[in-house]
């Protein structure tokens, strides 16, 4: 056992410095595009990443470390997905984009209400919109029209009534209303 009364060797201290300048510069050798600390260079990333982050070849150079990566983690997500899954998520971007700021901003404060929402409301309110998009497509117009023909004092009542439901009386009642519909046609 050694004794550093007299404090530690100089000879093992800077061994610990070598060892850990070792350590970092292969660190930037096993991730050279992120080598420099200020991001990555248009012309380090793969030819892969550059097909698919083209969009941004322009402004790149130009943009922080911080969103160089989160765009290289969406291209990389974008890689991975299956035809049918990227053709949904561009049919959600060419919706997001053609929306107002104004709708942006409240779809926003909508998100950032949920995330509030205790755990059970967030499962409840992720169930009825599951039963929502499982209804076949005339069904789904059908409800939405029925939706923005009640007033505002009418829909705060419906809110209220079916926050106090449980999952099966909202089923009985969609089901009773399903029924009351077909028999009026």
């Amino acid at each position: 056992m050694r004794s550093y009364a007299r404090g530690p060797n100089v000879g093992e201290v800077m061994g610990s410095w070598r060892v850990i300048l070792v350590c970092m510069m292969l660190g930037m050798a096993v991730s050279p595009a992120w080598g420099d600390g200020g991001g990555v260079s248009w012309e380090r990333l793969t030819p892969e990443q550059r097909e698919v982050l083209q969009h941004f070849a322009e402004r790149w150079n130009s943009f922080p470390p911080e969103r160089q990566e989160r765009l290289l983690d969406s291209a990389e997500r974008w890689r991975a997905m299956a035809p049918e899954a990227r053709r949904n998520a561009l049919e959600r971007y060419r919706h997001w984009h053609d929306l107002t700021q104004e709708q942006r901003d409240l779809i926003r404060k909508r998100i950032k209400e949920f995330h509030k929402l205790a755990p059970a409301d967030q499962e409840r309110i992720k169930r009825s919109y599951q039963r929502f998009q499982n209804l076949p497509p005339q069904e789904r117009e059908v409800l939405k029209g029925k939706w923005r023909s009640l007033s505002p004092e009418e829909k705060r009542q419906f809110k209220e009534k079916w926050r106090s439901m449980t999952d099966e009386q909202r089923r009985e009642f969609l089901r009773d209303r399903s029924t009351d519909d077909s028999g009026a046609r």
